[in-house]
């Protein structure tokens, strides 16, 4: 079987976010298989595809090097990428039925856009040790799948270097558990973007998210309603990297936009179970 590394919601080569996304299977291989073979290769997210009988509909599962997830923005992003330019999927639209319910991705181009499901935050007070763990007080603090930590400015958040061990026992506020931080605050005056980020998620495996789609379906409407504009440019600043989004707030649905660049093809030499 084949399978591609990915950099999704990237602006070139080597930015944004990898992901590893898998040939789709007839049907799906055992959860732990699946789990061993993310941990194997060591990505935020490796994404495994369920054929159906439409040719344009595909079961989608996620897993981190240690958990399945039930959402995930760049892996579908990078999985549509794989479907449509290396499988040669001839379709206006991919379905993929998910454990968050169908999500849909629309060929734009080179770009690529996701419907996705909302997730307005809650103001919250912040919760005990959040200022020790990121190693800086935040100015506002919102729940949703996440903890959204405010921060007040730009270079507070690029220049942040948290305590891993400690965030990843904060935000049992968030509906997707502790040790899953975003930082966020708005972009200096003249970027090409309004918005910028970082993702610290210990919680599900990971020290530091290079590009979190799933992320902006919280921030979207946080800063979409704040900044009184539908749609908002985004920049997660990973550091090295950096990733780029398009996000458009539809009320209970977030658009997300951005583009993927193949940049490994492989071959398991093992069959699944």
């Amino acid at each position: 079987m084949r399978q591609w590394t990915i950099d999704a919601f990237a602006s070139a080569p080597f930015k944004g976010n990898p992901a590893c996304v898998v040939e789709p299977f007839d049907t799906w291989p055992s959860a732990a298989w699946m789990q061993a073979l993310a941990a194997e290769n060591n990505q935020a997210e490796t994404a495994f595809l369920l054929k159906t009988a439409d040719p344009a509909r595909f079961g989608l599962r996620w897993f981190t090097p240690a958990v399945e997830v039930p959402i995930c923005g760049h892996a579908t992003l990078a999985a549509a990428h794989a479907l449509f330019f290396e499988l040669g999927v001839d379709a206006p639209l991919l379905t993929f039925d998910t454990r968050s319910g169908a999500l849909t991705v629309r060929r734009d181009g080179d770009r690529l856009e996701m419907d996705f499901p909302a997730d307005p935050p809650r103001q919250i007070s912040a919760p005990e040790g959040l200022s020790q763990a990121l190693g800086a007080a935040a100015v506002e603090v919102w729940a949703g799948m996440y903890l959204i930590a405010v921060m007040k400015d730009e270079a507070t958040v690029r220049g942040l270097k948290p305590d891993q061990a400690a965030v990843k026992l904060i935000g049992g506020e968030a509906t997707g558990g502790p040790g899953q931080i975003v930082t966020v605050a708005l972009a200096d005056p003249g970027r090409s973007y309004d918005v910028v980020s970082r993702f610290f998620a210990p919680g599900c495996g990971i020290a530091e998210d290079p590009t979190t789609g799933s992320a902006h379906c919280i921030l979207a409407p946080l800063f979409g309603g704040r900044l009184g504009r539908e749609a908002l440019n985004f920049h997660q600043a990973y550091p090295g990297r950096g990733g780029d989004l398009e996000c458009e707030n539809r009320g209970a649905r977030v658009l997300l936009r951005g583009r993927g660049f193949t940049v490994v093809e492989s071959r398991l030499r093992l069959e699944p179970v």
